[in-house]
């Protein structure tokens, strides 16, 4: 596969200005494209973005280029990797990179290519554990809205809940990925439901029990040996919030 001959064969594939061997392009209005061949010249390192930004995307690019062994010495599929500095304007703290078992990008229109293409983005380090497995970071890659670069952080969270007041529980007996929102209306509706639970876990493995029962209880859950103490609501939402962006 000849990166080069191909990227240059992408509609509009113009050089990416401050970075040798990359180029930006547009499939269509309000979507941009960037790459850049990785150190050894084996591969793609690329990003989208429906907001683009070329000094952001040159930035991450630049960062994984130069990193990407780094990235990816723990984890085979979903590498995360902190201390990058984004540009004037953004507050991104990380790059995350992505191996095609994860994202399968060109599958369809250029099935060939996609072996050969690792995709890279600004993320924060709150939203991932670097310790995902293929499917935990197949879920992650289609939860986080990687390509915005105007976004603001989704923490790591995986959670499960019973509420015995209205019935309401999560699927199975693990906890699973959810939105951060999804945690805070579970944590407030289990008021009066004696009983009930909400655990929650943040991506370094912590985990913590709620439960319900002549008020709020929490106990660090990560042994399962915690002993639970008494907690109010608005505390509870902001120690909750605190833990998924530590």
């Amino acid at each position: 596969m000849d990166i080069r001959e191909t990227v240059g064969s992408f509609r509009d594939s113009t050089p990416l200005p401050g970075l040798e061997d990359a180029w930006h392009w547009s499939p269509a209005p309000g979507l941009d494209f960037a790459g850049a061949l990785s150190a050894d010249r084996k591969r793609l390192l690329q990003l989208s973005a429906r907001n683009y930004d070329e000094g952001l995307a040159t930035a991450v690019l630049q960062f994984a280029r130069s990193h990407e062994e780094e990235l990816f010495s723990d984890n085979p599929y979903l590498g995360t990797l902190g201390g990058f500095t984004a540009p004037d304007g953004y507050s991104f703290d990380t790059v995350v990179a992505l191996r095609p078992e994860v994202h399968n990008h060109y599958r369809f229109e250029m099935p060939d290519l996609t072996p050969y293409v690792t995709l890279a983005f600004p993320a924060y380090a709150c939203e991932f554990s670097g310790k995902e497995d293929l499917a935990e970071a197949e879920t992650r890659y289609r939860m986080v809205r990687l390509n915005h670069f105007d976004r603001q952080p989704q923490p790591y969270l995986k959670m499960r809940f019973i509420n015995t007041k209205t019935r309401g529980r999560s699927e199975g007996t693990d906890r699973g990925f959810a939105e951060p929102s999804r945690l805070f209306q579970e944590l407030r509706d289990i008021e009066g439901g004696y009983e009930s639970i909400v655990e929650f876990e943040n991506r370094h493995g912590k985990v913590w029990r709620v439960m319900w029962y002549d008020g709020w209880h929490i106990a660090d859950w990560t042994t399962q040996s915690g002993e639970p103490s008494e907690i109010g609501l608005d505390e509870l939402l902001e120690f909750s919030r605190a833990r998924l962006t530590e």
